[in-house]
């Protein structure tokens, strides 16, 4: 990657919907020579797609929280079935495969302190795979680049 990839990539973290002349303004190159720089990180999949960031509280999300998951088995199976009972829950918004004492770090976010012991009890309680549940609660998001 060369300066205007790195330019390119660093102003459209900031905002992904930036126009393409306004992106080649803030590079300095022109506007044809951005778009292609644009489409060809696109195509070789640097850039994967582009998302709006959206307001927690707007939607009813208060309460966040980090879980890490230890499994009764470490057989490949037992990950695969843990990876489908969460794929389509709507609190759990990420889902991470990690290393040391757990095999699991899910990001959960729900409307309260109550809707997430239902999830608790209801989404992982009721996985015949989890064997611990750890919870840490998040206090505050003085970075947070997602």
């Amino acid at each position: 990657m060369d300066r205007y990839e790195e330019r390119i990539l660093h102003e459209l973290k900031r905002d992904g919907r930036l126009s393409n002349v306004d992106l080649a303004h803030r590079i300095g190159l022109s506007p044809s020579a951005t778009l292609r720089r644009v489409q060809d990180l696109e195509k070789r999949g640097v850039i994967k797609g582009y998302r709006a960031v959206l307001d927690r509280a707007q939607r009813g999300v208060g309460f966040v929280a980090y879980v890490s998951i230890g499994l009764a088995s470490h057989r490949k199976q037992a990950q695969l079935e843990f990876e489908e009972h969460v794929r389509f829950v709507d609190e759990v918004v990420e889902c991470h495969n990690i290393t040391g004492a757990n095999e699991y770090l899910l990001r959960v976010e729900t409307q309260d302190l109550t809707s997430y012991k239902k999830f608790h009890a209801d989404v992982l309680g009721e996985c015949a795979q989890v064997q611990s549940i750890t919870t840490m609660v998040v206090m505050d998001s003085p970075k947070d680049e997602r």
